[in-house]
């Protein structure tokens, strides 16, 4: 955003005199009554769904989500964690998956592939007897959750001669849990685990409690300075600030003429300098009246996984050059233009799609 104008007006000429006035006002103003566990878990029994077994245990996730990680219980917060559990699972720590079996075998091909592993190999692989005496291949056929699938592996890569360094990189279960959150994300934040481990924080994922946690964490564990939950709800599904990334995006494409897809993802992972991704590229190309060379540009444009990359000179001067070009403010929050892709589904759905759908169980949420 751009800089304000400086104000016509004198400052105070002593603090003190402005820090008093401020009290003073503060003093004055009603301060809302903080509510007690209980109370905030009786907020979270009456805005749970109906039909939802075990529903104080649910209550009781929740909040210990929320208030583990310093964030407030508030109404919107609560419904935001409820609107994602629904869409995801429908309040099942683990929910089934249609097709299970067929879909993991798929993946594990593609994963071997990518692996320059002989599909032979995970043929015989998949002909091995596990520890409960039944083939890999027939207990993955006749799976029925992630976290049946996931215990497979792990029985796999334990006991096969070289499973962990020939198929480590096999598991197809990337997400898990009520929310759906990332396995990977979740191991990344292990330490913040308020609960005792029960073997790892894989396992974890899976249970009510840990899955409610990290999701809950990977919602709304990040200052966003987002209009609505919508954003925050795409953000869940595209990952942190792909909404405002996208919403750059979306000035770069205004200020240069330059399309571009807005998926929020500002560089290519890994690239180096003399191989800048599309965004990049176009950004470059306003180097001269932005004032900033290659170098400049991408440590700016590497901040974009945090809220720092919204006070650097690009973000603020990008929208600037933007806006001039448009005649008119633009917005700082943009749904991300991305086809879901995973082996579980089977439509043509898109972040957009999802983002709307939770929204939707949120208002519906509040009005409860």
């Amino acid at each position: 955003m751009a800089d304000h104008p400086a104000s016509p007006f004198r400052p105070f000429r002593s603090s003190a005199f402005l820090a008093a006035a401020l009290l003073a006002a503060c003093a004055t103003q009603p301060r809302a009554p903080e509510r007690t566990p209980d109370q905030a878990k009786a907020e979270i029994l009456r805005k749970l769904p109906a039909g939802v077994a075990d529903r104080r245990g649910w209550a009781n996730d929740v909040y210990v989500a929320l208030s583990s990680q310093d964030l407030a219980a508030s109404s919107e917060n609560i419904c935001a964690v409820l609107a994602v559990t629904e869409q995801e699972s429908t309040f099942q720590a683990n929910p089934p998956v249609p097709n299970l079996g067929k879909v993991s075998r798929e993946e594990i091909r593609r994963r071997a592939a990518a692996h320059h592993i002989p599909g032979f190999a995970v043929d015989a692989a998949l002909l091995l007897k596990s520890p409960n005496g039944k083939r890999y291949g027939e207990r993955i056929d006749a799976v029925r959750t992630e976290k049946e699938l996931s215990g497979i592996f792990e029985d796999f890569l334990g006991s096969v001669p070289l499973g962990q360094r020939l198929f480590g990189g096999l598991n197809p279960v990337r997400t898990g849990g009520p929310m759906q959150v990332g396995i990977a994300f979740a191991e990344a934040r292990a330490d913040r685990y308020p609960y005792p481990v029960d073997g790892s924080i894989r396992h974890e994922v899976f249970t009510r409690r840990g899955g409610l946690y990290f999701g809950t964490m990977h919602l709304l564990g990040y200052p966003a300075n987002y209009p609505s939950p919508l954003y925050r709800f795409a953000d869940f599904n595209a990952g942190w600030y792909a909404s405002r990334n996208a919403a750059f995006q979306a000035a770069v494409s205004r200020a240069t003429g330059i399309g571009l897809a807005l998926d929020g993802d500002l560089l290519v992972p890994g690239a180096d300098l003399g191989h800048p991704g599309a965004t990049e590229r176009a950004v470059r190309a306003l180097g001269g009246r932005l004032g900033m060379d290659a170098r400049a540009i991408r440590r700016a444009l590497e901040k974009a996984d945090a809220p720092a990359f919204e006070e650097t000179g690009l973000y603020r001067q990008m929208f600037e050059l933007a806006e001039r070009a448009a005649g008119k403010p633009l917005p700082r929050a943009v749904l991300p233009g991305i086809k879901l892709e995973s082996p579980k589904i089977t439509r043509n759905l898109t972040t957009a799609w999802f983002a709307n759908r939770v929204d939707t169980r949120w208002q519906r949420c509040m009005r409860r």
